[in-house]
């Protein structure tokens, strides 16, 4: 008996009664409903958030609104948790449905709502509180009922978050807003106080030049005058000298003009002496009125000359009291000259200083105006449009730009390649359940163990291609799901289906009806480790380990390069570790079967449990 015959005769037991032909049909689809019926509960749950019922419980009382930047919408308060309600129920992310703090406690408990969100009394006050001296986090309560759903608690978690990032960056940007505002106000200050520096500095260096100049002049004063201070004293000691000399001269005159005046003051005393003294000798009176004509001329000019020793004696007076006028004078003027270029070199001292500082004035406003000019230029020159990006940057500095090397286009065809591998396994392990692993016929009759384990695998690696095409047809046609390879994922599907036949073939063989219950629990192994929903490497090690070696998790990881767009070439590696499967499994049996012809035991011949 040839393969095929052996095959044909299986599927004619298989559908010799109506009963065999609706088993046969039912176990066909199996895998069919069971990832058809799965998937297209899960096609797409993330387009069904709107329809979750969220009670939303808004208690802001509102704050006064901030005194700089941006006006507050309504003038002179503001209330975020009205923003962010408003925001909420226009994304209609969620079912969200406005209630009282008493309604939402109810809804909850009673399953009305899956979870609830309560913006506090104070929330304005907290977010508003950064500018004052008690600063603190704003608050947005959470609850929720695992008892409803935990995954909807999980989704409450999540969107409470995404809320928080919300306020976070609308709050951010206003603040910055306004920061930045302040930052524009000083930059125009900044600039006003250059442009005051530029001219404090214009004129300072102005004021350094002139006193300068000014120290430059008064070193000249001071020398000039310490040149005069010693020219006076000079002066001053030569008319002392003079008038000392003049003095001297003035006494001997006086002395002189004395003696002449006595000699002119005697001279009628004289004439009278001479007189009586010639009267005395006898002479005559005309004798003597002659002697004394003689005499007379001379007394004339003994007159005339005491007049003038008089005069000359005066003017020699008037000398000595000029020259003494003069000594006094000089002297003042030496005192003055002296005080005169003691304050000249104090002047110049103080011109020094001056110039010294007006310089370091001149310096230190140049630094200031280079440093303001610095300051300008550290500030960028903004406008209300510019501003308002920089506060919406600085409030959200990071942006997210995805990009997928492969991409499954919603959270249905995400485990699509998982249930479909899962479907493959079932239906298989279904079929087993009517069809007979091997022929106890073909095995008495004939000694190949090549052609009876072939016979008993193509039989339900067939029917299992025929579960996969209808697989496939649901998950292309019905639910509508994209395939970037769709025949090389066919082809995964039925070649993975071969081998999850090869395996229960053999473990039927070795083991029969224990063989099918282990088929049931390498299963659940693989369903744990198949790294199907999250990544295998969450998995703890015993089970990532088995993770390595089980087929189910390369059929998912085949499928999917398949079905995305992703890596043909680790798809060729999954294929090829199938291969090792299903021939090591082939191989496996065949032994078995090899030990059924050659040594029957009771055991072979006792019926199967299952089937």
């Amino acid at each position: 008996m040839k393969v095929p015959a052996m095959i044909a005769a299986e599927l004619r037991r298989l559908t010799a009664s109506k009963m065999g032909v609706i088993a046969l049909i039912a176990l066909v689809c199996v895998p069919i409903l069971y990832g058809g019926l799965y998937l297209w509960a899960n096609q797409d749950p993330y387009a069904k958030f709107p329809d979750v019922p969220v009670a939303l419980v808004v208690a802001d009382e509102g704050a006064p609104a901030p005194t700089t930047g941006t006006e507050a919408p309504n003038g002179d308060t503001v209330n975020y948790g009205e923003d962010v309600a408003e925001n909420l129920i226009e994304g209609n992310a969620f079912d969200w449905q406005r209630m009282s703090a008493d309604e939402a406690a109810t809804a909850l408990r009673d399953g009305t709502v899956d979870f609830t969100v309560t913006i506090p009394s104070d929330f304005s006050t907290a977010l508003t509180s950064a500018a004052g001296d008690d600063p603190h986090q704003a608050r947005i309560d959470l609850e929720t009922n695992d008892a409803n759903n935990y995954l909807a608690s999980s989704m409450g978690t999540q969107a409470v978050e995404k809320i928080r990032s919300s306020v976070a960056e609308m709050v951010g940007s206003e603040a910055a807003e306004r920061l930045l505002t302040g930052l524009s106000d000083v930059r125009d200050n900044l600039i006003t106080a250059t442009d005051g520096a530029t001219k404090l500095t214009d004129g300072a260096n102005t004021a350094a030049s002139g006193s300068s100049t000014l120290a430059d002049g008064t070193a000249q004063l001071a020398a000039g005058t310490a040149q005069l201070a010693s020219g006076a004293q000079t002066l001053a000691s030569g008319a002392q000298q003079v008038s000392a000399g003049n003095r001297q001269l003035a006494d001997v005159a006086d002395r002189a003009g004395s003696a002449v005046q006595q000699a002119a003051d005697a001279l009628p005393q004289v004439r009278t002496d001479i007189a009586d003294a010639l009267t005395a000798q006898g002479l005559s009176q005309e004798e003597i009125d002659q002697v004394l004509a003689r005499l007379d001329p001379l007394a004339t000019r003994l007159q005339d000359g005491n007049s003038k020793v008089q005069a000359a004696v005066g003017k020699v007076d008037q000398l000595a009291a000029g020259a003494a006028s003069l000594a006094s004078g000089a002297s003042d003027l030496a005192a003055g000259a002296s005080t005169v270029a003691t304050g000249a070199a104090a002047a110049n001292d103080g011109a020094a200083q001056l110039r010294d500082g007006l310089s370091t004035l001149a310096s230190g406003t140049a630094e200031l105006r280079d440093g303001l000019s610095d300051g300008v230029d550290a500030i960028p020159a903004s406008t209300p449009e510019l501003r308002t990006l920089q506060a919406d940057t600085i409030a959200d500095p990071v942006t997210v730009s995805s990009d997928k090397v492969a991409s499954a286009e919603d959270y249905g065809a995400g485990l699509a390649p998982f249930f479909a591998a899962l479907s493959a396994w079932i239906g298989i392990y279904a079929l087993f359940l009517i069809v007979k692993p091997i022929s106890r016929r073909a095995v008495t009759a004939l000694h190949s163990p090549i052609r009876i384990t072939l016979a008993g695998w193509l039989t339900p690696a067939m029917l299992g291609a025929v579960q996969m095409v209808g697989l496939m047809g649901i998950l292309a046609i019905t639910l509508g799901f994209t395939f970037n390879h769709p025949l090389g994922t066919l082809g995964v599907m039925i070649f993975a289906s071969a081998t999850f036949a090869a395996i229960i073939l053999a473990l039927n063989v070795w083991l029969g009806s224990v063989g099918q219950f282990l088929g049931l629990v390498l299963m659940v192994l693989q369903l744990v480790t198949a790294g199907g929903t999250f990544p295998w490497q969450t998995l703890p090690a015993p089970l990532a380990a088995l993770h390595h070696v089980l087929p189910l998790g390369y059929v998912v990881d085949a499928m999917r390069q398949l079905m995305y767009g992703g890596n043909l070439g680790r798809a060729g590696w999954d294929l090829a570790v199938l291969g090792m499967w299903l021939i090591g499994a082939l191989l496996f049996a065949m032994l078995g079967v090899t030990r059924m012809t050659h040594r029957r035991t009771l055991r072979d011949l006792q019926p199967s449990l299952i089937g």
